[in-house]
């Protein structure tokens, strides 16, 4: 449903277009690269696994996952826990 979110890397600087008014730009700690593939899926690498996964929680933290539609920045095969929207009241006390 729609073009979603957006994600270019320029210079090795990492530009998120998340749905806010101006684009988030993340710059990578010394030794990580971004590779980013279909300007929607982001691949982090380097040596040191504790420092890419920092930085992956990093950038999830941007935007994370919401509960009731789904939207935000997730890991992939993430499983997002849903809620139920609010329920229409039915009744004698439900506004015509």
């Amino acid at each position: 449903q729609g073009t979603g979110y957006r994600v270019t890397v320029e210079a090795g600087v990492l530009k998120l277009m998340v749905g806010f008014s101006h684009p988030v730009e993340v710059q990578p700690a010394r030794g990580i690269q971004f590779q980013v593939e279909e300007n929607r899926l982001i691949k982090g690498s380097g040596c040191n696994k504790q420092l890419v996964g920092q930085t992956a929680a990093d950038i999830r933290k941007i935007k994370k996952p919401e509960p009731y539609k789904g939207k935000g920045i997730s890991y992939q095969g993430e499983k997002i826990r849903r809620k139920a929207g609010k329920a229409a009241k039915v009744g004698a006390g439900a506004a015509a």
